[in-house]
Order: C-alpha cells, then sequence, then structure tokens
C-alpha cells in the first residue's frame, strides 16, 4: 500500500488507482504549473515540490545526521538531492512512471543512472542539459532572477521569467500576466539558493549510464527554446536505447501546444 512520502514534501494526489505517475517540475516551477502534463494520464498522479518550492521546506532534514545537515547547505546541493527527493515521493506514493519537466527532468535522469530500471516508463520534457552547464546566458538569466527575489523586485522579476519562456511566447498575453504571478509568488520563497545551486549545474557528470535505460522513454523537446534547446532532447532520445522523441515547434508547450502535448503524453503513458 502506497505511503505518504515524510520530512513535509508538499505533495498532491489526484485521480485514483494504478498506475502511479510521479510528476516533477521545473526550476522555479510549481505542482499548478506541472499538472496539465498530467491531464490524461490513468491512474493516480502524485504531483509534489522540491524544496524551497511550493510549501516544500528548504531544509529537507532538520535535526537530521551529519550528513542530512551537509546536504542541506546551498553550496553543497547536488542533482542526487533532488533525485532522493523524487525518489523518495515515488517510492512512497508507489509510483510504477516517472515525469520530469527541465529541473525535474535532470532529478529523473540522475535517479536513473543510479537505477535505470526504477520506472517502468518515463517522460523526460524540456530536459535543459545533459552532462555540461546551461548556456552562460540562461545561467546569467537564473542567478539575477535569483538577486531579484530577494529584493522583492516585482517587475524587474517578472521580466527576467518572461525572459526564460520560448521566444514566441513572450508577447502572449497569457505568458505576461502568469509572469506577473509567478513573480509575486516566488519572492515568499525560499527559492532564490536553489536557482543558484541549480542555476548551472549539469543533472549527470557522465552520460553514458543512461545508455542502459532499457525501459520505454518518451523524450519531448521544443523548437525555438534557448533554454531548453531542442538539440539536447535529440541527443537523449539518440542515447536512451528504448525512446520515442517528440520534437514541438515553437510557441510554448503549454502555451501553443497543450492539447497535443496533452495527447502523446497520455498515449505513451497509457500504453
Amino acid at each position: 500500500m502506497a505511503r505518504p512520502p515524510d520530512r513535509g514534501f508538499d505533495l498532491l494526489l489526484t485521480g485514483s488507482g494504478e498506475p502511479t505517475t510521479v510528476f516533477a517540475h521545473g526550476l522555479a516551477g510549481s505542482i499548478a504549473e506541472t499538472r496539465p502534463f498530467g491531464s490524461g494520464v490513468r491512474g493516480t498522479r502524485a504531483f509534489f515540490h522540491f524544496r524551497g518550492h511550493g510549501s516544500s521546506p528548504i531544509s529537507r532534514s532538520p535535526g537530521g545526521s551529519a550528513a542530512d545537515r551537509t546536504s542541506d547547505r546551498t553550496d553543497a546541493w547536488t542533482y542526487d538531492d533532488l533525485a532522493a527527493e523524487l525518489r523518495q515521493v515515488a517510492d512512497g506514493t508507489g509510483a510504477t512512471r516517472g515525469v520530469g519537466v527541465s529541473l525535474g527532468a535532470g532529478a529523473l535522469l540522475r535517479l536513473l543512472t543510479h537505477n535505470p530500471q526504477r520506472f517502468d516508463r518515463v517522460v523526460i520534457v524540456l530536459p535543459a542539459s545533459l552532462d555540461a552547464p546551461r548556456p552562460d546566458h540562461v545561467v546569467r538569466r537564473y542567478l539575477a532572477a535569483a538577486d531579484l527575489v530577494e529584493r522583492r523586485d516585482l517587475a524587474a522579476l517578472a521580466a527576467e521569467l518572461l525572459g526564460l519562456q520560448p521566444r514566441l511566447a513572450r508577447t502572449n498575453p497569457d505568458v505576461l500576466a502568469w509572469a506577473d504571478r509567478r513573480a509575486r509568488d516566488l519572492v515568499d520563497l525560499p527559492i532564490a539558493p536553489v536557482l543558484r545551486a541549480f542555476a548551472d549545474q549539469p543533472p549527470v557528470s557522465d552520460r553514458r549510464p543512461l545508455a542502459h535505460v532499457e525501459v520505454p522513454v518518451l523524450v519531448i523537446g521544443q523548437e525555438d527554446d534557448d533554454v531548453h534547446p531542442a538539440g539536447i532532447a535529440r541527443e537523449l532520445a539518440a542515447l536512451l536505447p528504448n525512446a520515442t522523441l517528440a520534437v514541438f515547434p515553437p510557441g510554448g508547450l503549454l502555451w501553443a501546444h497543450r492539447h497535443a502535448l496533452r495527447d502523446q503524453l497520455a498515449a505513451f503513458l497509457n500504453a
């Protein structure tokens, strides 16, 4: 029987029955922004917030062991920490399928390098990098966003968030409104050290273990996205032995292609 994860994870369960799919959000993302990826998926859907996001605490182990306390130092955070959080939620909810978006995709890839058979099916959405840092201009935006969160500069933060969206989406009124709302949310979260820790950190140190991930994987990319280059999605799909690649046109997955994305993801996970 599935048990809820401990240590204060912000967790939302929707749907019912089997299978259970765990969904991991992107950097500065949220459960609310990740829920559309599961709208057509059957069974139980488990959404959670990584450390520093939503109501999940910035510290994962208050009063814990020395090793736990080391993992709570912002200068020591790695994708192994995020992979451990993802694994804890997946184990606690009995998830047999995993979906990761951007940062969550990186955490999922890191988990798979340690345990290639952990899930029956996997969806990697908008991988930002593999074993190399993000481009410098993207890193600078995330670091600038961290500073603006701490200064509570809502207008400038909204502009940085907008700059992290695909180019063709930046003039969309819905995206403009989202950037304003998200800026207001982020200044009330302890997320600045998380932005700094993962701005330029690659998900894996060595991509070769991913070649041992033999379970079916759907890799979803998008053209004309500086933060999540489509070339990374293509490299990952070529590396994985049982991958299906879907690269969407420009415009933003959830802004311009929500229905097609939902249909493709649901068809893969419901197979």
